[in-house]
């Protein structure tokens, strides 16, 4: 884990501790990742969610979790341009 990561975890308490309300791959920074997202447009949310967690929720599916985030990406793209 690196510094900022640790430094945040410190900082967030037993937080980083539940699986179901605060999953640790969500609350390792500064905010927690709901708290950011649940105002925007479902794809934009979703593709900073995986994101955040890539590499961390299951480090076996880093590259997946950043594919999954382009997807989004893309799509919100499309939806914005009307195509």
């Amino acid at each position: 884990m690196d510094e900022v990561t640790q430094a945040s975890n410190d900082n967030t308490g037993d937080v980083t501790n539940d699986p179901i309300n605060h999953p640790s791959y969500y609350t390792c920074y500064k905010v927690e990742v709901i708290d950011l997202i649940e105002g925007m447009p479902f794809c934009r949310g979703a593709a900073i969610k995986y994101i955040v967690r890539a590499g961390k929720k299951d480090p076996a599916k880093e590259v997946e979790d950043l594919k999954k985030a382009r997807w989004m990406i893309d799509r919100e793209i499309a939806r914005v341009s009307g195509i």
